[in-house]
């Protein structure tokens, strides 16, 4: 029997309802493993494979699994421990599926011919094309064909049904009430809990999204009165939709200025006390849950300080009596400090253009301004050019500045060729080149999802901008690894003493 997976969860379907991820138990595959992944590929060798998971919903941080090199006969093997089944995905380079694993199983999987050239004629970040996996020999009753006839049997009755959902026309809810009933003759109780509380979830929360309930149904039928089930993502996925912009814009008891002051202020007892004056948010629970949702959203609006949310969240992980929520709320950190100002950029060691190695630690103590590019991309180009125009004036009025580039290309011979033999290589790109060599985990830990993509590094180590300007935006005419002039005294008598 053969499965064919061919799209990833993230896609708009039913599936992706559910986000990502349970309460997860991991212990090191060398200790201890319940679950195993046996692969054969046909053009992935000597490539390396990795099985990640997400520490949580809210925050999604990558937990990696297992990872290993797919060896010269085009195998592979990954291991892993889960209490729980776990939503899942395999990635190769920057290309990903996911699918869900279950306590105690082995999957054999196949991976057919993929054409990993394709991220050099499209932005694959933008464009996302997904890993092919096809599952060999799975059980009918496994949990990811179960879950595939679901989500297949309730696209098809939307779809077959659209007039009557769509809130552009007149939608009506006894069909929403038929494709339940539908889904219950047809998918009867099964013993898998998983399965059961995904069905049940996943129609709750479309049942909400399609406005044939109100929230407050939802929750008291839902939430309340039970306990949260932070280790299932279905649940998670609707708790999130029920609440989602709910605080963070203001609520019928809370005006959002008044939020905004008690953020301002890093006040979370104000907010976390007055946010229990709606009905639906009286449980501490269930309030403290949502506040930190409400944080998140917050974290990444325009009308909050960044720095602001960031002291509520660390306040709240301090304060909190839910071990779940200090973990959330850790992790919520964890992703806020990711290419923000001041945060300490990833040691990396690369080797540059005769192949020698070079570590970005070895520039500590100077400005890097740090670009990522393609020498065949003409955006990449344009802005090394410009870069190539100042560097002369730059390093001449400060010795205080470090050009790097990394060049993306997958292949090593097209940095060699742009500076080797290209007749104004050598003398017009001088600055440390360094390839990235297929490593595209770094890419990702440095944030770059287009070419060419910059970032300053302060003598500290430290990103100087969240966002660093391009070369043509001016930033090397006056940048800020330029000497500055002291500032004299002012003279005379101040004026607070003139009267």
């Amino acid at each position: 029997m053969k499965n064919k997976v061919t799209k990833r969860s993230h896609c708009l379907s039913v599936a992706a309802l559910v986000l990502l991820l349970s309460a997860l138990t991991h212990t090191s595959a060398v200790a201890q493993t319940n679950v195993v992944l046996r692969g054969q590929t046909v053009n992935c060798a000597d490539k390396e494979i990795g099985l990640y998971t997400y520490s949580d919903q809210l925050s999604q941080e990558e937990i990696l699994l297992d990872n290993t090199l797919i060896d010269s006969t085009q195998s592979f093997e990954l291991k892993t421990y889960i209490n729980y089944p776990t939503l899942v995905f395999v990635q190769i380079e920057n290309y990903s599926q996911s699918f869900y694993i279950e306590p105690g199983r082995t999957y054999d999987i196949y991976i057919p011919r993929f054409d990993w050239n394709m991220d050099e004629s499209r932005n694959v970040y933008l464009d996302p094309e997904a890993l092919t996996l096809e599952f060999m020999n799975l059980p009918p009753d496994e949990l990811n064909l179960q879950i595939g006839r679901f989500d297949e049997f309730v696209d098809s009755f939307v779809q077959a049904n659209i007039y009557f959902f769509d809130n552009r026309f007149r939608p009506q809810g006894r069909y929403f009430d038929t494709l339940v009933k539908t889904v219950e003759e047809t998918f009867t109780t099964t013993d898998n809990e998983f399965f059961e509380r995904y069905k049940r979830y996943t129609l709750a929360q479309m049942r909400y999204q399609f406005r044939f309930t109100s929230r407050r149904a939802t929750i008291e039928k839902q939430i309340a009165m039970q306990p949260i089930l932070y280790y299932d993502e279905s649940y998670m996925s609707l708790f999130f939709s029920l609440f989602e912009n709910s605080i963070s814009k203001g609520t019928g008891h809370i005006g959002l200025q008044r939020l905004i002051d008690w953020v301002d202020h890093c006040d979370l007892d104000r907010m976390l006390d007055s946010l229990g004056l709606d009905p639906l948010l009286r449980n501490e629970q269930v309030r403290e849950l949502a506040a930190l949702q409400a944080l998140k959203e917050a974290y990444y609006s325009r009308h909050y300080r960044r720095d602001n949310v960031l002291c509520m969240v660390e306040r709240l992980a301090t304060e909190t009596k839910f071990p779940d929520h200090r973990k959330l709320a850790n992790n919520l950190m964890l992703s806020f400090r990711k290419l923000e100002k001041g945060v300490e950029v990833p040691s990396v060691t690369l080797l540059d253009v005769d192949k020698n190695p070079v570590s970005l630690d070895a520039f500590r103590g100077k400005w890097v301004y740090l670009s990522f590019v393609r020498v065949s991309d003409p955006n990449s180009l344009s802005e090394i050019r410009t870069l190539a125009h100042f560097r002369d004036s730059v390093y001449s009025r400060s010795s205080n500045i470090e050009f790097v580039t990394i060049d993306c290309d997958r292949e090593f011979q097209k940095m060699y060729h742009f500076l080797r033999n290209n007749p104004h290589g050598s003398n017009r790109y001088n600055w440390t080149w360094l390839h990235f060599g297929g490593n595209f985990r770094l890419l990702e830990q440095f944030g770059v999802v287009s070419y060419p993509t910059f970032l300053l590094i302060n003598p500290e180590g430290e990103l100087h901008f969240t966002i660093t300007p391009p070369p043509a935006s001016g930033i090397l005419l006056n940048g800020p690894w330029e000497p500055r002039p002291k500032q004299e005294a002012p003279t005379g008598t101040p004026f607070y003493q003139l009267h």
